[in-house]
């Protein structure tokens, strides 16, 4: 029996089988109360098989013995002898536990003994822990009554088996799982490094741990945690610079590899160092780097020793898993981080983004409520940023959105907050300004000046500059939503006014917008009110006189202001991106008149569709031309789709490729205003166009000006040279009908035959 059990465990129900050293256990000490009690019976002529069993035991590593009824050692083999402090096994033959253990422990096993004997039962696998030995020492053991011959129980026997690597590996096992959950669930950093040092300390005794993290800049090392090292050392060696020769941990993160220290006082590694050890009397320290996924070097992981020497395999492998196991945290940590600052922050320039920027507005409002004071709120946008990018390149331009980002922050205080919106787009936002603009307007005026100094971009010196809209509160607006509003139309005055200047807001500024906004709610309410109609200009042959087509031209019937022509609303339209519906809704209204008329018995026309570049561009755009002609019904010959210059100029080979997919639905093409846009006549001659039409502007002072007859007679020669018709509009006088005819123009357009009517007057000219 060993000696100083603080306890035992017994697993639950009286028999335990659960694994392979309890079987063991229950199979051995069977077959040796079995023995013994046969040897009680034998004569002394086989005394031979008393030595050979009794040689067996003592070559078995467990602990094996037999007790009498009060408790004193029969015999035990030689691992038990041992155990219990004695050299030979007649040492402790007549001993009981109370002569050899404390009187707390005789009384544990006395009692353990005491129900196997009076109950009759044995009791497998309860596991025992040796806590008054230097080192900690777990077993298992099964006790069985000992009877004799005529199965009355004489005693009892016992056997061990040490289990303490075994409970060691489970403890660690259950150590690393808890670990991982701590990672799992965004432990702190610091209460991670505690745990995990604590767990290695408790399977090393006598080792202290410590976790060093390499700093930004990657040159220094940072105390992570040491929750059992001196802290005047801690604070001695907080912020030490890695070199070749720093130590264990400074040499571990320099080199990338693990430095094992048998002696501080003697190694050369520690040579500036050992003087800062030699009070606390550290010999040893072992350090391995902790490392990222891609191997780069977080910090290291160290156990100092009191002891000189150096780490058992067993060892290098606690060390090496709870390097990893801090790698793994610190990597997660910085990606939660790496995650919540892209959530507030812009991937570009690092400024904060509009996310963080609305959680700090408020804040700045309400402190400027109670103090009085003013915030300054800029929206800033970089004049011709989009040229640098075409030119230069986006790389170029994300190098000057970062320049920029850098100057402003250079100008305001840690206090201000410069925001990129997206794009070349910025908010300004400038705390506890005393109520007066001019303090205000310096700032920002220092601010453009920064943006506009000279920068080197793509190995060519550029000046780019800004345009600036500013406003404060509470003058300018009392919430950040209003506030921003205002500083945004106050930007697009800058805009207007010529860019590279600042605009402080003014009523008349919060006027047009309230009145811009009026509009652009009018506009989309018309839209869903399909308060829109399309009138007809008729277009006349000048050699037949006859009408053969119309352009369909759009008019907002407003409920309030009546007729509005497009004009008024168009660049609205545009602006908002309601052109799109819009547009849509002409398409489809005007095939289904078309349609309409035809079915009603009046000679079929070509009806011409304006189309904007803002429809052009929707990638669907082909299939809502077809889906408009087979739901009104109307033959693709008898729609007429009108492209200005400037809209397929944008991008020629995709506006070809559309234009060629139009063709192929039998829909005919022409071009608007020509002449005014900036075509090439090399470009010209790709587009498969049926029609040019000749824009007004060339038309309004023929014949009496000279340049615009030789326009508008080139326009028509080089018509035909192409093999294309050509229509003329604007045409409002006999002398310009007299003038076109003599140049070979084919059709006209104007108020000389008609001005655009509503589809009941169209019916009565297609009548005439």
């Amino acid at each position: 029996m060993t000696k100083n059990f603080s306890r035992y465990r017994r697993d639950s129900g009286a028999r335990i089988v659960s694994n392979d050293d309890t079987q063991r256990l229950i199979a051995a000490s069977q077959r040796l109360a079995a023995e013994v009690s046969r040897m009680f019976a034998l004569e002394p002529a086989i005394a031979d098989r008393h030595y050979w069993l009794e040689t067996m035991m003592n070559h078995i590593p467990d602990y094996i013995y037999a007790k009498d009824l009060d408790g004193r050692f029969l015999i035990a083999n030689q691992a038990t002898v041992t155990e219990n402090g004695f050299r030979e096994a007649h040492e402790i033959v007549g001993k009981s536990d109370y002569d050899i253990h404390t009187l707390e422990n005789a009384r544990h096993f006395e009692q353990a003994e005491r129900r196997v004997i009076e109950t009759g039962e044995p009791m497998f696998g309860i596991e025992e822990l040796n806590a008054v030995s230097k080192d900690e020492r777990w077993l298992m053991t099964s006790k069985v009554p000992l009877r004799d011959q005529q199965g009355v129980t004489i005693g009892v026997v016992g056997i061990s088996r040490d289990i303490t690597d075994r409970k060691r590996a489970e403890r660690l096992l259950l150590g690393q799982a808890r670990l991982l959950e701590l990672i799992a669930t965004s432990t702190p950093l610091s209460e991670f490094f505690n745990e995990l040092i604590l767990m290695i300390e408790a399977h090393l005794p006598g080792i202290i741990g410590s976790i060093l993290l390499l700093s930004p800049d990657g040159r220094h090392l940072l105390t992570g945690a040491a929750p059992g090292l001196d802290g005047s050392y801690c604070n001695a060696i907080h912020g030490i610079a890695i070199g070749p020769k720093v130590g264990s941990c400074g040499t571990a993160a320099f080199r990338g590899e693990p430095v094992f220290v048998s002696d501080i006082q003697s190694d050369p590694l520690w040579e500036d160092y050992a003087g800062l050890v030699r009070p606390l009397g550290y010999r040893s320290c072992w350090s391995m780097p902790i490392l990222a996924y891609q191997g780069q070097v977080l910090g290291t992981f160290a156990l100092y020793s009191h002891q000189p020497g150096l780490p058992s395999p067993e060892k290098i492998d606690l060390i090496s898993m709870a390097a990893h196991l801090a790698g793994i945290a610190i990597e997660r940590r910085q990606s939660e981080e790496r995650i919540q600052f892209m959530a507030h922050h812009d991937a570009l320039t690092g400024l904060p983004n509009r996310a963080m920027f609305d959680e700090r507005v408020a804040i700045a409002l309400e402190k400027a409520r109670v103090s009085g004071q003013w915030v300054a709120l800029a929206f800033l946008d970089l004049d011709n940023f989009k040229l640098i990018n075409d030119t230069l390149g986006h790389h170029a331009g994300d190098e000057l959105l970062r320049v920029v980002a850098g100057r402003m922050l250079a100008c305001v205080r840690k206090s201000d907050m410069i925001v990129r919106v997206g794009g070349d787009e910025f908010i300004i936002l400038i705390n506890s300004l005393p109520p007066e603009s001019g303090v205000m307007l310096a700032r920002l005026e220092a601010i453009r000046a920064a943006i506009g100094a000279p920068v080197v971009l793509a190995g060519r010196s550029l000046q780019v500059s800004c345009s600036m809209g500013v406003v404060c509160y509470p003058e300018h607006g009392d919430s950040a939503t209003e506030l921003l509003a205002n500083a945004d139309s106050a930007m697009y005055r800058a805009k207007e006014a010529g860019r590279n200047n600042l605009q402080l807001f003014d009523a008349e500024m919060a006027a047009a917008a309230h009145e811009q906004l009026r509009r652009h709610e009018e506009l989309r309410d018309a839209v869903i009110g399909s308060e829109f109609v399309l009138h007809y200009q008729p277009q006349m042959n000048l050699k037949s006189g006859r009408i053969f087509a119309a352009e369909s031209l759009l008019r907002w019937q407003h409920p309030e202001r009546g007729l509005i022509s497009p004009g008024d609303f168009i660049p609205l339209a545009e602006e908002t991106g309601l052109i799109v519906p819009i547009g849509d809704w002409v398409l489809n209204e005007a095939c289904r008149q078309n349609k309409a008329w035809q079915d009603a018995g009046l000679a079929p026309i070509v009806v011409s569709v304006n189309v904007s570049a803002r429809q052009f561009k929707e990638r669907n755009w082909v299939s809502k031309v077809a889906e408009a002609l087979e739901d009104s019904g109307l033959e693709a010959c008898y729609l007429e789709l009108e492209l200005t210059e400037s809209l397929i100029m944008q991008d020629v080979a995709s506006a070809v490729a559309t234009m060629h997919e139009l063709e192929a639905l039998g829909v005919h093409l022409a071009i608007d205003d020509f002449g005014t846009g900036y075509s090439s006549l090399s470009a010209l001659k790709r587009f498969p166009v049926r029609r040019l039409k000749i824009d007004r502007s060339f038309v309004q002072d023929i014949p009496g000006d000279a340049d615009d007859r030789a326009i508008t007679g080139a326009i028509i020669s080089l018509a035909q040279k192409l093999q294309m018709q050509v229509i003329a509009e604007g045409v409002e006088t006999q002398e310009q009908v007299d003038f076109l005819a003599a140049s070979g123009c084919d059709d006209i357009q104007g108020y000389f035959f008609s001005r655009p009517v509503a589809p009941a007057a169209f019916v009565s000219l297609l009548s005439k």
